[in-house]
């Protein structure tokens, strides 16, 4: 039954309401059967609502035609698990230092607890999710990692278990898309003795998007984006710039890996990928279906 008491407020609202539905018309009919990964990471994963808040995006993503994948992290995890056993986590250059009982932990809470909190999240409202690991279809493989020494060149830092991508057969995820699925992948990889490898999401996300030829990849953090030394939010960069702010210090940490991942996707076939704010509600809704966007976007040139 029509509410015949609504007021001059409430028309107002339903019109600024559909105004929002009529602007994300040419973005759904751009993106209807793209790819589109996402890696889920920093405060969404830990902020009840907002985790709330991106399940029901990704699952709106899928019901109006896109194709969403979803790479999550779960270094807070990790280390709440860690801290249980009387471990502490350790970070070179942003990557973890990974021995093998790490690496246990790791397996446990990125393939097992957090890939099924996100799969039975997206699930209750309303999507079909599917878990996945580098193992699972022989999705990722990979090989240690050699880590440069910065302070002394030409040598390496052993960080343990730690691995990079050296393949990825998209077969499982194609597959999973054909049938409506919402693949949701733990960064876990598999060397060749079948050894398992922890593997730093963005990494995964970025070589996901690649091999999938996605429209887009989004990378979900705790900043607004890639901000200068002055705070002050840096968007349009590219190769070049890039280079500079590494040269500078201005990226450095956990957005190094970030950054690397993104602009390796820019470069080999990505058409456009976004650094954004996970802290915001619905960001990635923001980012993928209104004119205005946010955070920083990163161009191959």
């Amino acid at each position: 039954m029509t509410n015949t008491t609504a007021g001059p407020s409430s028309a107002t609202s339903a019109t600024i309401k559909a105004q929002i539905l009529a602007e994300a018309l040419p973005y759904i009919q751009r993106f209807h059967g793209k790819t589109i990964v996402v890696k889920y990471g920093g405060n969404a994963m830990t902020d009840p609502a907002l985790q709330e808040g991106f399940a029901r995006d990704v699952v709106l993503l899928k019901l109006v035609g896109m194709h969403p994948v979803v790479v999550h992290g779960g270094g807070p995890q990790i280390d709440d698990w860690l801290k249980k056993i009387g471990k502490k986590g350790e970070f070179i250059q942003g990557m973890r230092v990974t021995d093998a009982e790490t690496m246990d932990v790791v397996e446990m809470v990125l393939g097992g607890q957090v890939n099924k909190d996100i799969v039975n999240l997206i699930n209750k409202h309303g999507g079909r999710a599917v878990g996945l690991t580098g193992a699972d279809g022989g999705l990722i493989h990979a090989r240690k990692m050699q880590m440069p020494d910065a302070n002394r060149p030409g040598e390496f830092i052993d960080i343990g278990m730690v691995g990079e991508v050296e393949s990825i057969d998209p077969g499982i995820v194609e597959l999973l898309h054909t049938q409506n699925f919402i693949p949701v992948i733990a960064p876990v990889g598999v060397g060749k003795n079948n050894e398992s490898y922890n593997i730093n999401a963005d990494l995964v996300a970025g070589k996901v998007a690649e091999i999938l030829k996605a429209e887009k990849l989004v990378v979900l953090t705790n900043t607004p984006g890639v901000l200068d030394k002055n705070g002050k939010l840096l968007t349009g960069l590219t190769a070049k710039k890039i280079d500079a702010l590494f040269a500078d210090g201005t990226i450095h940490g956990g957005m190094l890996p970030k950054i690397a991942s993104v602009l390796d996707a820019a470069k080999n076939g990505v058409n456009t990928c976004h650094i954004i704010d996970g802290r915001v509600a619905h960001a990635l809704l923001l980012e993928i279906l209104t004119n205005e966007g946010v955070g920083t976007l990163i161009k191959s040139r």
